[in-house]
């Protein structure tokens, strides 16, 4: 496409953003963009329409495998001059290929059942509408600081009230405890808890990784009273933080774990709850209790199959890659505290904690005007998160690290605390 017709896309599709849907949404994509749109996907970059490129290191966890990984695309190609949708009234064998693949992937022979939906809040409202109709109770237990999407149910669960205000009343009974051990009896105080739904770490919440000793209390907890463990692992899961899934990985033994984001392989939209017989029993008796129009189409099956095998082929770039950025970012945490007071992740997953939203404000508009995306947190504007993507070559992991220190150097003194020192790694 010519230079002029390029440029000329850009300012069409943000004035088309500013008049169809927000005036506010076209203003910070053009500043995050310096003016310019992305326009195609390549690995771990994108290329902007004026030209330049960006790494990817964000993408709210979906581009786990990068930008149309090819062997994602390969699949969908396929089953896209197959079926791409389904009769809904007939089996498909993509589909089943992939609820049998994910039952054998997660926790064999304990999360033996498999329901398929388009986006992580498909999947914690399907979980939390088993757990209420096996159980008959209504109360769900969650933490403070957690994010489980923003359709209705899945918005109670949702802590920070910026989501709720002027949505009340929400779905009843849901009760939010601090993430610490001491907390965890009296959730239970009450009893009828249906249900405790918690992510392992936190990612909208700040890139905050629980402790393991309160997420066992809470696990053993759930299974004393007779409650469904739900780990939400939308974020988490898939390798994103080391293992295939962090609650299995720990031994809390859930009876659902919930996959979206990058289970389509960044291609398409796909998500599922992995879930133990008891759990899905109400789906057993009746599969028509829940459904979505979209739930375990074909095309995004495909996408879930081919995503399921790259995942598990770059599991040891994955450690390599999780090494260089613990490194790297303790790095920049040392040479800029004040500025950066906290770095924490686990994985492939990373948050750095500025001084102030203001800070972090800056940082994320100069990185994406200097070649590095990332995604903010929407609970914690404080935070930025960085999700780098298993294809990331090293130069490329150095690259973004390189970016983010000579931002954070190049902070105006206003962003910064006047004479703070902060608390560096941790």
């Amino acid at each position: 496409m010519p230079a002029a017709d390029v440029h000329g896309a850009a300012r069409g599709a943000l004035d088309a953003t500013r008049r169809h849907q927000s005036a506010q949404l076209a203003l910070v994509y053009g500043m995050n963009g310096s003016g310019a749109i992305e326009m195609r996907g390549e690995g771990a970059r994108v290329l902007l329409s004026d030209g330049r490129t960006a790494l990817d290191f964000g993408s709210y966890a979906v581009t786990l495998l990068g930008q149309r990984h090819p062997a994602v695309l390969a699949a969908v190609r396929r089953e896209l001059d197959a079926m791409p949708v389904s009769t809904r009234v007939l089996a498909n064998p993509t589909t089943a290929r992939l609820a049998e693949r994910l039952a054998a992937w997660g926790d064999p022979g304990r999360l033996t059942k498999v329901w398929l939906g388009a986006n992580g809040c498909d999947a914690v409202e399907a979980a939390l509408k088993l757990a209420r109709l096996a159980t008959g109770r209504t109360r769900v237990v969650a933490v403070e600081g957690a994010y489980h999407g923003k359709s209705l149910g899945a918005l109670a669960a949702t802590w920070n009230p910026r989501y709720r205000r002027g949505l009340d009343p929400l779905l009843g009974g849901v009760t939010h405890i601090a993430a610490d051990p001491a907390a965890v009896p009296r959730a239970f105080a009450d009893g009828d808890v249906a249900a405790v739904l918690v992510e392992p770490v936190q990612g909208e919440g700040g890139v905050r990784p629980l402790e393991p000793g309160f997420l066992r209390a809470l696990a053993a907890a759930a299974h004393a009273h007779g409650a469904f463990l739900i780990a939400d692992e939308i974020q988490t899961g898939l390798r994103r933080c080391g293992p295939r899934l962090v609650s299995t990985g720990l031994g809390l033994e859930p009876d659902a774990v919930l996959l979206g984001k990058a289970l389509g392989g960044g291609v398409q939209p796909l998500c599922a709850v992995l879930a133990t017989p008891e759990l899905y029993a109400p789906l057993t008796a009746d599969p028509f209790a829940h459904t979505t129009t979209f739930s375990g189409y074909p095309l995004g099956a495909a996408a879930g199959l081919a995503a399921l095998t790259a995942v598990e082929a770059l599991a040891p770039r994955g450690e390599v890659l999780a090494g260089l950025f613990a490194a790297g970012l303790d790095r920049i945490a040392a040479d800029h505290r004040g500025l950066v007071t906290r770095v924490r992740g686990l994985g492939l997953l990373w948050g750095v904690e500025f001084a102030t939203p203001a800070a972090a404000g800056h940082v994320l508009m100069e990185l994406g005007r200097t070649g590095l995306v990332v995604s903010p947190c929407l609970a914690r504007p404080e935070v930025l998160r960085l999700l780098p993507p298993l294809v990331a070559s090293d130069a490329e992991a150095e690259e973004a690290l390189a970016i983010l220190g000579s931002v954070c150097a190049g902070v105006p003194e206003e962003f910064r605390p006047a004479g703070g020192r902060g608390q560096g790694a941790g």
